[in-house]
């Protein structure tokens, strides 16, 4: 067996405690994904000791067992609120909040959980993808609380964009811009469309397959993208509001109007004005992307592009995201990143690589809660 770094020291490093919320797709991935560490060396520096849905909640401080997962999503012993979070994770120790949620509701309470030395992880763009000021509150909760932020997930599902951008600044480079495929949902759908059948039947597979939020007008009308873009913009230290963002939404008024069990019979309203879109493309040697732009003045979009082939953001396949990153550095050709842009199964690792980092740190600083200098912060502009 291999020695951890708290056997080389010759002391004992207490887990951290974990509080997962929500289990849909991703939560049951994180789930899952922790109960297959149980026994192993990763296992003993997480232990999940309380998890909830909007519904119910189960708890136990010496962990809870892998069978819990089918009760809590049957019929769990006590019911759920933001508040018994606070009671599960007090005391001692690393402690964490694993947000799998898309819950503004439970957003609302990262600043409050930070400021009270409980770390936040989280795959919810609508901690720091809204309101500046809600941005700004995150930021200076992780300074009161001396806790940490883990938003590895919010954007490319955990691919390395977020840790880049940070590592470039920190190594004094400044960004200029950033260009990207942000919708591991729209990279799947434009991937696939042929111009030939119909967008709208695209859009009901992907939702089927789980690429797609349920409502995938949330997808379609670049909402989504737009928190993505804000994410990274303020990361390279762009303190641009919400509202900052230009979007060009797929969805047409009268679909984004109708209420959401009308939507099904309605997404053919989709299908006309997506085939002239490509036709024009096609007719150019160019296919569409729906991309997000960051320029250095501050201008930001999101929208959908006719791109040739040998673009920056033409490649890949699938749900792939791709991000270009001009800086200091990279003035005339772009740093890419490109890899899976959607799935439960990364998303999840993410997280849980941001809670093993978050561990780690805290264990090496001999501080408890933990050493933090909050994950999410930039060089202002």
């Amino acid at each position: 067996m291999s020695a951890t770094p708290a056997m080389m020291h010759g002391q004992h490093t207490p887990p951290a405690r974990l509080a997962l919320l929500g289990t849909g797709t991703v939560g049951s991935a994180v789930w899952a994904r922790l109960m297959q560490w149980q026994g192993s060396a990763l296992g003993e520096r997480l232990r999940l000791v309380y998890a909830a849905n909007s519904r119910f909640a189960l708890g136990n401080p010496a962990g809870l067992p892998s069978a819990a997962t089918d009760v809590l999503l049957q019929q769990a012993p006590q019911a759920s609120s933001l508040e018994a979070v606070d009671v599960a994770l007090a005391g001692d120790g690393v402690r964490i909040v694993v947000d799998a949620t898309a819950s503004a509701q439970v957003a609302d309470q990262h600043a409050h959980w930070l400021a009270r030395g409980i770390h936040v992880v989280t795959a919810c763009k609508l901690g720091q993808g809204t309101d500046l000021a809600r941005w700004h509150a995150i930021q200076a909760a992780c300074e009161a609380g001396n806790t940490e932020y883990g938003d590895s997930a919010t954007v490319g599902a955990g691919l390395p964009v977020l840790r880049t951008i940070r590592a470039l600044q920190a190594g004094g480079d400044r960004i200029h811009a950033i260009a990207g495929v942000l919708s591991g949902s729209l990279a799947w759908l434009f991937n696939h469309y042929d111009g030939m059948q119909a967008f709208s039947g695209f859009v009901r597979q992907a939702r089927e397959a789980g690429f797609t939020e349920p409502d995938p007008r949330e997808d379609l009308s670049g909402e989504d993208v737009r928190r993505k873009l804000l994410i990274l913009a303020r990361a390279s230290g762009y303190r641009l509001e919400d509202n900052a963002v230009q979007v060009d939404s797929l969805v047409p008024a009268a679909l984004a109007g109708l209420p959401r069990e009308a939507l099904d019979a309605a997404l053919p309203m989709l299908d006309a004005a997506l085939r002239e879109r490509y036709a024009a493309a096609y007719k150019n040697g160019a296919k569409l992307h729906f991309v997000a732009r960051l320029q250095a003045d501050g201008l930001a979009t999101v929208g959908l592009e006719a791109l040739p082939a040998e673009h920056a953001l033409a490649g890949g396949g699938g749900t792939d995201n791709r991000v270009a990153i001009w800086s200091d550095r990279y003035a005339k050709q772009p740093l890419v990143i490109q890899g899976p842009g959607a799935g439960a199964e990364v998303t999840a690792a993410a997280m849980l690589d941001d809670a093993l980092r978050i561990q780690v740190e805290a264990s090496k600083a001999k501080v408890l809660p933990g050493r933090a200098k909050n994950s999410s912060m930039g060089n202002g502009r």
